[in-house]
C-alpha cells in the first residue's frame, strides 16, 4: 500500500465474494466508500480524493458500467501518474461451489448468467477477470470466512497505525431508577460503594467533582473493584475487536445516576483512553453532559437530587 496517509483502495473480484461487506468494514474505520463507480469517473474521483485527503475505497467488478480489465488497469496506472498515489488493488475470491451456493441461497442471478445456471456465469467471469487477480496487491479468499473474521482481515489489510482503535467504546453512567440503557453491552452495578448523597456537603455536586471523587476513592472496596474491572476489560476489548465489533457500550449504574456511576464512568473512560482505545463518555442523567477536565469543585447550578 502507498505510504500516503490517505490511501485509495480498489476492491474488486468475483461477484458474490463479499465486496459489499468489505466496503462496509472500510467505512467503519473512516473510509469514504463508493460502490459500482463507472470506470470513466474513476480518475475524476481519484483527483478529488487527492485534494480532500480522505481515505477512499472504491468497489468495481463485472457489474460496473463500462467494465473492462484492461481499462481498469490503465486507469489505476493513470491515477498513480497523476496523483503520485498508487491505488491498492484488493481482489476478493471464493471457491466456485461456495459462489453457486451463495447465489442459490440469495436467489440472485449472476450478472453474466441471466438465462443460464450461475455456474456458467462464474466460469465466464473467472476467465474474464483473471488478469485482475494477477495484478492485485492483495487477494482474500472468503470461502470459509465468517463475517466478523472477514471484516477484521479487511481492516488489518489497510494497516491502521495512527493510534486509532477499530473499536469505538462509549462509557455510560445511568440511574437504575430510570431503567437500564438498552444500548449497553456491559452493565456494572456500583451501588455497593459508599454513597456521597448522604454527605450534605457533597449532595449538590456530581461524580466529576473532586470532593465526590475523593469520597468514593476512600471506600475500601473501590480500589480492588476498579483493578478487577480493568483486569476484566483489558483482554476482553481486543476480543470484541477481533470479532469485528465496531461499537461497545460499557454502562455503570447507581441509584440516581449522579455520583457513583458518573465517577466510575469518568475513571473508566480515562483509563481506556490511556490504553489507546477510542473512548467517549455519556452521563445519561446529567443536564451538563460534558465530561469534566481537571478540577471541578463547584457546579454551575447546584441541583438537589435523589440518592445516587
Amino acid at each position: 500500500m502507498s505510504g500516503k496517509e490517505s490511501p485509495i483502495l480498489v476492491v474488486s473480484g468475483m461477484s458474490g465474494a463479499g465486496k459489499s461487506t468489505a466496503l462496509r468494514a472500510l467505512e467503519d474505520i473512516g473510509f469514504e466508500a463508493v460502490d459500482n463507480l463507472p470506470l470513466p469517473l474513476l480518475p475524476m474521483v481519484a483527483q478529488l480524493h487527492d485534494r480532500i485527503a480522505e481515505p477512499l475505497a472504491i468497489g468495481i467488478d463485472i457489474r460496473t458500467r463500462g467494465f473492462s480489465v484492461d481499462e481498469l488497469l490503465l486507469a489505476l496506472d493513470g491515477i498513480e501518474t497523476e496523483t503520485g498515489t498508487r491505488p491498492q488493488l484488493v481482489f476478493l475470491d471464493c471457491d466456485d461451489d461456495a459462489l453457486v451456493r451463495r447465489f442459490t441461497e440469495t436467489r440472485r442471478r449472476h450478472p453474466l448468467a441471466a438465462d443460464r445456471p450461475a455456474a456458467d456465469g462464474i466460469a465466464l467471469e473467472r476467465m474474464l477477470i483473471g488478469p485482475l487477480r494477477q495484478r492485485a496487491d492483495d487477494v482474500i479468499d472468503t470461502t470459509v470466512l465468517a463475517p466478523g473474521e472477514f471484516r477484521r482481515l479487511m481492516q488489518e489489510l489497510v494497516q491502521v497505525k495512527d493510534g486509532r482503535s477499530l473499536l469505538t467504546v462509549t462509557v455510560l453512567s445511568f440511574s437504575f431508577r430510570q431503567g437500564l440503557p438498552r444500548e449497553a453491552d456491559l452493565v456494572f452495578d456500583v451501588r455497593f460503594l459508599k454513597n456521597p448523597y448522604y454527605d450534605l456537603a457533597l449532595r449538590p455536586f456530581d461524580g466529576r467533582t473532586q470532593g465526590v471523587a475523593d469520597h468514593i476513592r476512600q471506600d475500601p472496596d473501590f480500589a480492588p473493584f476498579f483493578e478487577n474491572l480493568k483486569s476484566l476489560l483489558k483482554p476482553l476489548l481486543p476480543r470484541y475487536q477481533d470479532e469485528g465489533k465496531s461499537y461497545l457500550t460499557i454502562a455503570f449504574g447507581c441509584t440516581g445516576g449522579k455520583h457513583r456511576s458518573v465517577f466510575l464512568a469518568e475513571q473508566t473512560a480515562a483509563w481506556l483512553s490511556a490504553e489507546g482505545w477510542d473512548a467517549g463518555i455519556h452521563h445519561r442523567e446529567l443536564k451538563d453532559n460534558r465530561p469534566a477536565r481537571g478540577r471541578r469543585d463547584t457546579p454551575a447550578q447546584p441541583t438537589p437530587g435523589a440518592p445516587s
